[in-house]
């Protein structure tokens, strides 16, 4: 990355940076809201070949497949941001773990794609104008969670675990007491 130009540079790309990683909350929490939040209403959503369409349908949708989808962490990594005046293009890679235990044949999924972003500062604020997707490479394996044989936590029963929106800690009361 060059230096940046100015101070109001690095706040678009901190913001886009949020946005980014707020969007991979979103889906991991299940809180479809954050990820709407990301896109114009006019927003074009590419998901390389699952869904191609408006981003309000593709997150309708989501609300109805989120709440019930299996444990996942999405990681977002590699971010490239190019700014041009009101408009931005990013590359960044999403390294997504899902965790599949309620089929017959319990799996882990570890997927890589990238997303490439056209961003658009409308009214001040970044958003999504155009994403596409594509897949690079998933890897499946047996499920086999022991917690380091035993050794992270004796008793997994346990362990605070993380959930869906509203049940998982970041949407408690306790954070902000």
């Amino acid at each position: 990355m060059a230096r940046p130009k100015s101070i109001e540079e690095l706040f678009d790309r901190q913001e886009i940076y949020d946005l980014l990683v707020n969007y991979a909350r979103g889906a991991d929490r299940g809180d479809a809201d954050l990820i709407a939040a990301a896109y114009h209403d006019d927003a074009i959503e590419d998901h390389g070949g699952t869904f191609l369409g408006p981003a309000t349908e593709y997150v309708e949708m989501l609300r109805k497949i989120l709440p019930k989808a299996p444990r996942m962490s999405h990681i977002v990594t590699n971010i490239n941001i190019e700014l041009d005046g009101e408009s931005a293009y990013t590359e960044c890679y999403f390294l997504t773990f899902s965790r599949r235990d309620t089929v017959e044949n319990p799996y882990d999924s570890l997927t890589m794609a990238r997303v490439i972003d056209k961003m658009e500062r409308r009214n001040g604020e970044w958003k999504i104008a155009h994403r596409r997707l594509v897949w690079d490479w998933n890897h499946e394996m047996p499920l086999r969670e022991t917690w380091g044989r035993g050794e992270i936590a004796p008793d997994p029963d346990k362990l605070v675990r993380g959930a869906k929106k509203p049940d998982d800690i970041l949407y408690g009361d306790w954070l902000r007491n």
